[in-house]
């Protein structure tokens, strides 16, 4: 056999079986894992402070007015930064 009719031989045969196992993968059905469907959903405890800040997305451009948006946001940044809140002042006992 010539040289060049060897490589061609060779060429078309690497193809075809290309083309097969890609026809083959793309007709393959999907199987899901049997844990993830039989995984029971988590609930999750509703957050105040998320709801609060839901409401104020939804004002828009009110929001920046809003009193309850602005101690919502002051809020959410404190808890994002670390932040704890400092304890207020002591009053005296004696009514000074």
């Amino acid at each position: 056999m010539d040289g060049k009719l060897l490589a061609r031989v060779g060429a078309v045969v690497f193809v075809a079986i290309a083309i097969t196992a890609t026809a083959i993968e793309m007709t393959r059905k999907e199987e899901e894992p049997a844990g993830h469907a039989l995984r029971p959903v988590e609930v999750t405890p509703t957050d105040p402070l998320r709801e609060a800040q839901r409401r104020c997305q939804l004002l828009g451009e009110a929001a920046s007015r809003d009193p309850e948006c602005l101690r919502v946001w002051a809020e959410t940044r404190e808890r994002f930064l670390g932040v704890v809140p400092a304890p207020a002042s002591p009053q005296h006992q004696d009514g000074r």
